[in-house]
């Protein structure tokens, strides 16, 4: 009887020593076996063991699908115009062997690949801040010091901005797939713009003097009623 439970006992732990779970599609397991020192990724369909007989090992899920981020930051113009700049972008992690060197923070370091919060994509936010927006913003910055404001094509920016990024990201296991740029400018900017346009178009039509003109008193008009507010709010001294 004892020998007969001491084989059910044993068969018992041969299965919770040898459990595994299998990674999906849709995921990127990666395991240490030397709390993070190194990496090893399972292929998807292969199993996952749950390494429980070893205090040291470490289990990662990363997903295996398009992420989005976004970052924000001011920046500086050619001629120091300054702008506020929003970029919204969508990337892949290609090589998870080498993003995760970049960001050993993430996830859950035992999570479960069946386990609906192993692909959270929230908890990769601090990734992205960390490995991604760095990156983006300093290229951003030295591509932006160079543009005029006015001439500037956007499409053409989001392209080289896309392009640079990616020679910086490959080898940390990213890639961006796409990006959209959007700046804020203040009103004073946007109002510089205009007249630099509308000056453009008057020279164009051989009607240089004649878009000054309209220019100036625009400008003029747009004076008057800002100093004709001003006064009407000024009490009266007999009042």
């Amino acid at each position: 009887m004892k020998i007969r439970n001491f084989f059910i006992s044993a068969s018992l732990m041969a299965v919770v020593f040898t459990s595994c779970n299998y990674a999906k599609s849709n995921q990127q397991v990666v395991v240490s076996n030397d709390c993070g020192m190194n990496w090893k990724q399972i292929k998807s369909g292969d199993a996952v063991p749950k390494g429980v007989a070893n205090p040291c090992y470490m289990k990662v899920v990363i997903p295996n699908f398009p992420m989005q981020g976004d970052s924000r930051f001011i920046t500086n113009l050619k001629d120091r115009v300054r702008a506020f700049v929003h970029i919204d972008y969508d990337y892949s992690i290609t090589d998870p062997l080498e993003f995760i060197k970049q960001a050993k923070f993430l996830g859950k370091a035992n999570a479960h690949a069946d386990n609906d919060e192993a692909l959270e994509s929230s908890a990769f936010e601090g990734a992205e801040n960390m490995v991604i927006d760095k990156r983006i913003r300093d290229i951003s910055k030295s591509i932006f010091i160079n543009e005029d404001i006015v001439e500037l094509d956007q499409a053409e920016i989001e392209n080289k901005l896309l392009e640079e990024s990616n020679k910086i990201l490959a080898p940390l296991g990213v890639s961006l797939n796409f990006i959209t740029l959007t700046f804020d400018l203040d009103d004073q900017t946007r109002q510089a713009i205009d007249v630099s346009t509308a000056m453009k178009i008057y020279e164009s039509k051989n009607l240089t003097d004649l878009g000054k003109a309209v220019i100036i008193q625009k400008a003029g008009a747009a004076k008057l009623v800002v100093e004709a507010a001003k006064e009407q709010n000024i009490p009266s001294q007999e009042e």
